[in-house]
Formats: structure tokens, sequence, C-alpha cells
């Protein structure tokens, strides 16, 4: 009987997702009438885009919107050949994000981020034509409220040193055979000063606009750590070893628009896997825990970690010294063939 009932219920839902899917239209129909599954996204990037606007222009802070537009400077500078005017469509924009930032509180803001805008904005001033009257004028603007400068070490476009690379392609295939989900550690603390290395390599993975939308919220108090690992369900059997656990937490706040709704998974991962690595070179083993979207879930960790509507959980990553004696998953991987293709188009 329950067999039957499991093969009528997916003939139901083939049949209802075959109607659905003939247009966009009715699958947003399908999703307002029959599923509440996308209601809480929705909800987080509409919270998220109020949120960016609020700070650029109530709160004067701008701080998304600045680290994005210098970051497309840098990419003008980093032209081959480099125009001699460019960023004429938000120059006015960016340096009126850099006012609110120097005449606001600076207390989140570090040092060497206000460096960087600055030295960017002031090397964009030196190679760009400032007969143009709207650069002429945003340099004037810039000039009266700029940061102190070294110029001899300007956080601007430079060349790589490939001479101090010492990693090799072996090296770096052998750490990744070596990473594999842990789920058994021992029993003693774990250094956060360890911690904090790890999350400084992982903040140098690429991040779009290198806005870093995403945060690591690291938890080492025992009763804590039990408090946010039960929340899953991907961590039952195993969660009461944990020494320490990570949420990674990403902001929709950082976006103007729907369409980068995504990226706090693509930066937040791309951060994640970086952080994983680097803790494996320090001594350390992590297994990233899987968060799908359960309204159950996602309501018990907002409410104990004081989220905001724009904010999500991404992922949770455990970590601690690995128990030498446990055992972890062989977990074959696909083979080259059925991961990649070249050239490949429909015809």
């Amino acid at each position: 009987m329950k067999i039957f009932l499991r093969r009528i219920r997916a003939f139901l839902q083939i049949s209802i997702l075959r109607i659905v899917s003939i247009s966009a239209f009715t699958s947003s129909l399908y999703y307002f009438i029959l599923s509440s599954a996308f209601r809480r996204e929705h909800l987080a990037v509409v919270k998220g885009r109020l949120k960016y606007y609020h700070q650029n222009e109530v709160e004067k802070e701008a701080f998304y919107l600045l680290r994005r537009n210098i970051h497309r400077i840098e990419k003008g500078l980093i032209m081959k050949p480099r125009r001699p005017v460019f960023a004429l469509e938000y120059i006015e924009e960016t340096v009126g994000s850099y006012v609110k930032i120097m005449t606001g509180p600076k207390k989140e803001i570090s040092e060497k981020n206000l460096k960087w805008y600055s030295d960017v904005l002031n090397h964009y001033f030196e190679v760009v034509d400032i007969k143009n009257p709207k650069i002429n004028s945003s340099k004037l603007i810039f000039e009266k409220y700029k940061y102190d400068l070294d110029v001899e070490k300007a956080s601007i476009p430079y060349k790589r040193n490939f001479e101090t690379l010492k990693v090799s392609y072996e090296d770096f295939l052998g750490l990744a055979k070596l990473r594999r989900a842990v789920r058994w550690y021992e029993d003693k603390p774990v250094s956060r000063e360890l911690i904090d290395k790890a999350i400084k390599a992982a903040s140098l993975s690429p991040s779009a606009c290198n806005r870093q939308p995403f945060e690591f919220r690291v938890f080492d108090d025992k009763e804590l750590v039990q408090k946010v690992a039960n929340i899953s369900w991907g961590t039952l059997g195993f969660s009461h070893n944990f020494p320490v656990i990570v949420v990674v937490v990403g902001s929709l706040e950082a976006y103007f628009d729907e369409r980068d709704r995504h990226v706090i998974y693509i930066d937040g991962a791309l951060a994640s896997m970086s952080f994983m690595y680097a803790l494996e070179t320090l001594g350390l083993s992590s297994c990233p825990i899987n968060w799908p979207d359960v309204k159950k879930f996602e309501n018990q960790m907002g409410s104990l970690l004081g989220l905001e509507k724009n904010e999500r959980p991404i992922m949770l990553i455990s970590l601690g010294h690995p128990d030498k004696d446990a055992l972890v998953p062989f977990s074959e991987k696909k083979d080259l063939f059925e991961l990649r293709s070249y050239n490949k188009t429909k015809n």
C-alpha cells in the first residue's frame, strides 16, 4: 500500500510539474498558490535590497557600493590598452560614496580598506584625462577628503611575483586528496589563532566585485556548539564530539538587484573551500555540513544567531584536531570525462 501511494504521489507530482513548467508565468503561479518554498528567499532578497538602498541614502555609509565601484575602477586600470577616460558613468557616485565613508563613523572599516579605496582613486585620477569636467570635479572633491597616502606601498594593481610560488601541482593534489570530511575529533581545545589564520587565508578567495558578502560565525563554547550543530539534520549521531562549529552567513544587503541573489552562496562557498584547505595545513580537519532550505531550521538558526531577514545561513563547518584512529568515507569522485568537456555546444 505504501509503495502504491508513493507511486500515485509521484504521478501527481509529475503531472502538476509538467503543466506548470509550460512558462515562467505558470511556474510562478505554482509557487504563489501551491508552494511556499521560495517565500523566505523572496523576503530575504527584498530586505537585502531595502537595506542596500537604506545604507546608501539614509545611513550615508555606502559600504558595498564603494567596494564594488573601487573594484570596477581597478578592472579599468588593468585594461590593455587602458583608455584615457573610463568609469565616467559611476565616478561621481564612487567619490560621493567615498566621502560618506570618510565623513561617517569608521568603526567597522579597517585601515587597510580605507587605504585601498584612497589609493585606487588617487591612482585613477593620476592616469585618466582630468580635462573631462566630470572627472575633474570628482578629483577636486576626492582631494578634499582623501585618506593619508603611502605612495611607495600603494594598494593598486600590480604585477604578480611568480618566483615566490613554491607549491607544485603535486603538492596541491596531495592536499586535495588528504582533505576529507572528518566527523570525529580529539577531545581537545582548538586554538583561535589557528582558526583565524585559516579565515585570513579564506578572505583571499575570489569574490564578485570584491564585496565579500559573508562572515564566519565561529562557536567554540561547548554548549553553543551543540545548540548550533543540533539544528541541522546533517549532524545526527556525531555532533556531540564537535570542538568547534562555524556558520557561514551570507548577507543580501550587498546587492541592489535580484540578479545577484545567488552570489552569497557562490562567494561563501569559494571562501569555505579555501578555509577548509587552510585548516588542513594547520593540523586541523573539518566537515562541511549541508544546509537545506528548511523553514524550521532557518527559523531556529536565525533566532539563535540573531540574523536579520536579509541574512541567510550558507553552510555549517565543524572542525577540530582529527581523531587519527577514526575512519573517513572513501567517497570516490566522478572521473574526469564525467566532469569536463571542451567547446561543447548544442550542435
